[in-house]
């Protein structure tokens, strides 16, 4: 009996097999390195948190107004934390994206793609810059703890209703489902070369910023820093958008977060 031997494969095949080890293990560095960051962010400001417990029980009042140099720090942090959270999620894409440009002939297959995750990152350093300025807000209006946390139960209780609201959107369908077919998405924007890339990665990010920004403001209520609730929403986010197209993982999700929010809102009048 003649055993067949598979096809070796074609070198454009082996090509786009070694770019899309070398793009993984550049995604694993680039969030590793991301993660390290917040590691060390997040004893930094557990650290800043226990002094002004102290000063607050001793009687001091927090005097330090927070400025333009607070948010640029904020803003380097979210921009960080976003990139941690979002990369994984967004590698189905890019290592589409990739092969995609290869097999078009793009001689620059890899510049055009290092454009489409610079696109990406971009659309979610936008969310940072707002994120950080409502941060600073919060802040001087006193809503948030010395653990970046929210102070106020009709704070916290109004965004879990509102992410939980969201869920069930259609503007989130719509979003999640672009997110979940990074085929289509390519098949309907796709444009050539390294601008195209970025104008991919920017509409692409656009997408997944309008799918999560919901769950990412639940870090007002559980902590910005709190590193175990962003690997939560991080792998959530994750499954979101892995899971079949007609799966309720989204508005289980959300019933869920508005059953939080009532709790939160009703608990201090049952008190």
């Amino acid at each position: 009996m003649s055993t067949a031997v598979p096809d070796a494969p074609s070198p454009l095949e082996q090509i786009i097999r070694r770019d899309r080890l070398t793009t993984l293990l550049g995604l694993a560095a680039m969030t590793l390195l991301a993660w390290l960051y917040l590691v060390k962010e997040a004893a930094s400001m557990q650290s800043m948190a226990m002094d002004a417990r102290m000063h607050a029980a001793m009687g001091m009042a927090d005097m330090h107004a927070w400025g333009v140099a607070d948010w640029l720090a904020l803003f380097v942090m979210w921009a960080v934390m976003m990139a941690a959270m979002m990369l994984p999620s967004a590698a189905p894409v890019i290592l589409l994206v990739l092969a995609a440009y290869r097999r078009r002939g793009d001689r620059r297959a890899r510049a055009s793609s290092a454009a489409f995750i610079g696109g990406y990152l971009l659309a979610w350093t936008t969310f940072s810059g707002v994120a950080a300025a409502v941060q600073v807000g919060l802040h001087r209006t006193a809503l948030l703890t010395p653990g970046m946390a929210s102070g106020s139960a009709r704070l916290a209780g109004a965004i879990l209703l509102m992410a939980g609201v969201y869920q069930w959107l259609p503007v989130k369908n719509m979003c999640l489902t672009h997110c979940q077919s990074p085929l289509g998405f390519i098949t309907r924007y796709w444009r050539d070369g390294a601008v195209g890339g970025l104008t991919m990665g920017v509409r692409h990010g656009l997408f997944c910023v309008g799918c999560c920004w919901a769950l990412m403001s639940l870090l007002f209520v559980v902590g910005v820093m709190n590193l175990i609730w962003v690997a939560a929403i991080a792998a959530f986010v994750l499954v979101e958008k892995l899971a079949p197209r007609r799966a309720p993982v989204a508005r289980l999700a959300g019933v869920l977060l508005i059953i939080w929010g009532t709790y939160v809102l009703v608990r201090p009048v049952a008190g």
